[in-house]
């Protein structure tokens, strides 16, 4: 005897032994403003990424063009290796922990981040931390697709020769050049449409090559140096002092902020976790392993590079470019495009697309959600974007990512704080629900948001000349707070946002 599935209307959730949360096996919820099947809850048979995914998931993403700028950046302000390393560990180590947080409830409900961001800022009101999210990440993808496609022109300059090099200029950039970007923008855009099992697959791929790789371009540079003993040969100017310290503390902010907008929305991959242990042990042992050895593979290759040619690379798409050898060239190629593109996918174009089928469920997909990324981050002309500094990390990144701290805050308030973890699952898609506040926003979060923002960005200044900023301070008295910006907003957001819902429990 059969019996008929369960209708979509009585799709009640059900608590596993494992205390993840999903609707019966084979139900729907009931079809609404605030629902479509990408931004419905995961079934518990799909949620199938164990600790090696999520380990991988990490590897590939930190393997990455900035990150090993990052580390050459640090280095080339005074810092040793050490101090490098040292700083970059301890950053990964601290954002780890909203990381695994906010994942928490991913990987308990199948659910992505702006549908998390529902039970605090309201059905309506999570459209804003969504999208605020979702334009760094357009913004952070174009500019990484800018910078593959660079890649791809300056590699292959070294393959075809000067007639690719020294193309015909069109737009102020070669021809080449613009055929090296819209290939690099559509082999991307590919590998999204393949929908995030894709996305799993690449990273699980290419993790291992990029690992190779990394230590490849480190037994060719010591082949190159002579020896380690060049590699080690960067001195800190700071030494342990006040100086060290002065420096350290705006550097610790910065490497935490690097992966400030991959702790909001972590739940967009932890939603896929085949257990709560997978998504906790696979970030531990990804992310800050992974960025500390980096880092000091980053050091090491770039320090080598002042013994052999006599300045300092630090892009490692420079370096491999002085390669001879054709098909070691040929694989740096590989790695270096792979790493980039691995990176990008997964760090800037999976959030806004769930952020933008989040804002009408109805009429946008994760796909569409996908392709209109891609179409933005074109729109903006990264080319001119990261061409001027002061525009792209003061204006942009610096004010945006210290505003993405209170989120952070307020999330982590909200789900751990007063909830103790416990969602209501169908109510995240229900208009009138307890997640409904007042016409579906939360004034609470708003107030707590407004707080966190200003203290957070309201002493930004800038030298003279080199930002937009007033060299004062936005709000001069709060201008101390300045280069703590992603701590302040995050700390102070979730003291007030708790702080407000004790004070004025909204009804249930």
């Amino acid at each position: 005897m059969t019996h008929a599935p369960p209708s979509p209307d009585s799709a009640a959730a059900v608590t596993h032994a494992d205390g993840r949360v999903s609707l019966p096996e084979g139900t729907t919820l009931p079809p609404g403003a605030y629902v479509n099947s990408d931004l419905h809850p995961v079934p518990i048979s799909r949620r199938t990424w164990g600790t090696g995914s999520f380990t991988a998931l990490w590897i590939s993403m930190s393997v990455n063009i900035p990150a090993w700028t990052l580390a050459g950046g640090l280095v080339a302000v005074g810092m040793d290796w050490r101090q490098a390393v040292l700083t970059i560990a301890l950053g990964n180590l601290i954002v780890l922990v909203p990381m695994v947080l906010t994942g928490h409830a991913g990987a308990r409900y199948g659910i992505p981040y702006p549908i998390f961001a529902r039970a605090s800022f309201g059905l309506r009101g999570a459209n804003l931390p969504a999208l605020l999210r979702g334009a760094v990440a357009c913004g952070w993808y174009g500019i990484q697709t800018w910078i593959g496609g660079q890649g791809v022109f300056i590699l292959a300059g070294r393959v075809f020769g000067t007639g690719w090099s020294e193309a015909a200029v069109v737009g102020g950039q070669p021809w080449t050049m613009w055929l090296s970007f819209g290939l690099f923008w559509l082999a991307q855009l590919a590998i999204i449409l393949w929908g995030m099992e894709g996305v799993r697959k690449v990273q699980v791929w290419a993790a291992p090559l990029m690992l190779v790789g990394g230590v490849a371009l480190l037994a060719w540079m010591v082949v190159q140096a002579g020896g380690f003993a060049p590699l080690f040969a960067v001195n800190s100017e700071l030494g342990w002092g006040p100086e060290f310290w002065a420096l350290f503390f705006p550097s610790l902010m910065a490497m935490i902020g690097f992966w400030a907008t991959l702790s909001l929305n972590i739940s967009d991959f932890t939603r896929f976790a085949a257990t709560q242990r997978a998504q906790v042990l696979g970030q531990t042992f990804g992310l800050p392993t992974t960025m500390a050895a980096f880092a000091l593979l980053a050091v090491m290759v770039s320090a080598g590079t002042q013994a052999v040619y006599g300045e300092t690379l630090w892009d490692p798409v420079e370096i491999v470019a002085q390669m001879d050898n054709g098909i070691a060239l040929l694989f740096a190629i590989f790695v270096v495009l792979l790493a980039t593109v691995s990176t990008n996918i997964a760090a800037n174009l999976v959030g806004p697309s769930y952020d933008l089928a989040n804002l009408k469920p109805r009429l946008i997909s994760f796909r569409t959600g996908a392709v209109i990324t891609c179409l933005v981050s074109v729109a903006i002309m990264p080319w001119r974007l990261i061409s001027d500094p002061n525009i792209y990390i003061f204006t942009w990144l610096g004010t945006v990512g210290g505003i993405l701290g209170t989120v952070g805050g307020i999330l982590i308030a909200d789900y751990w704080l007063l909830r103790g973890t416990k969602l209501d699952l169908n109510a995240l898609y229900t208009r009138g629900s307890a997640y409904w506040y007042s016409g579906g926003w939360n004034w609470r979060a708003l107030a707590a948001f407004a707080v966190g923002a200003v203290l957070a960005v309201g002493g930004s200044h800038s030298a003279p000349g080199a930002g937009p900023f007033p060299e004062a301070g936005i709000i001069p008295f709060l201008s101390p707070l300045a280069d703590y910006g992603w701590a302040v907003g995050f700390l102070s957001a979730l003291v007030v946002y708790w702080a407000l819902s004790l004070a004025f429990r909204p009804r249930r």
